[in-house]
């Protein structure tokens, strides 16, 4: 036992410059919207959009997302300058269209007061928060952070890559659109 606890500690010592610069705590971020984008021009005009913070990415494709409701091409113009160098692919848009069409208050549950109750109407201005754990950053230059739906118990992640030369982060996978609770106005068990 004496031994296994002294290469722990030679490992710890020998690794610890790399073990403290992975070190992340769990971390909050909030993020206010007077309006949201619709079209590509109004999201490049967000302060977000510089794209050098991945948890601003990550709202802004939220934000984005919520454009499907009433435009779709025009949210998969902004979730492909979102995405960079590997836009969205035929099989993401019928992913994304599987998700959405029919449930398109899936992406506004992710903004604060939007929950069953008032049909994920977010109570003004668009308000949300972006939350990362210790393992969002586990990996160099990716980012898994989290986003609470009002119609979800559990916090819903979003994926992220860094572009080194730039220092930019762009969508990787949009993995917060599984199934919430239903609307109160499409419950039928209401």
């Amino acid at each position: 036992m004496a031994d296994l606890l002294q290469r722990l500690i030679s490992l710890i010592s020998s690794e610890g410059s790399r073990l403290v610069t992975k070190a992340v705590t769990n971390k909050t971020r909030s993020f206010t919207f007077p309006a949201l984008p619709r079209d590509l021009d109004s999201l490049k005009a967000l302060p977000e959009a510089t794209l050098q913070d991945a948890y601003g990415v990550a709202a802004l494709t939220i934000a984005a997302l919520v454009r499907y409701e009433t435009d779709p091409e025009a949210c998969f113009e902004m979730l492909n300058w979102l995405k960079g160098p590997d836009p969205l692919t035929p099989a993401d848009k019928i992913f994304l269209r599987e998700r959405l069409q029919g449930k398109e208050y899936k992406p506004r549950s992710f903004f604060s007061g939007a929950v069953p109750d008032n049909n994920y109407t977010p109570s003004g201005p668009w308000t949300m928060k972006v939350h990362s754990n210790p393992y969002s950053f586990q990996n160099e230059n990716w980012a898994v952070l989290y986003l609470q739906s009002g119609g979800a118990d559990n916090e819903r992640p979003v994926k992220l890559r860094k572009k080194p030369s730039t220092g930019q982060w762009f969508l990787n996978d949009i993995q917060c659109l599984s199934d919430i609770r239903l609307p109160a106005s499409e419950d039928k068990w209401r």
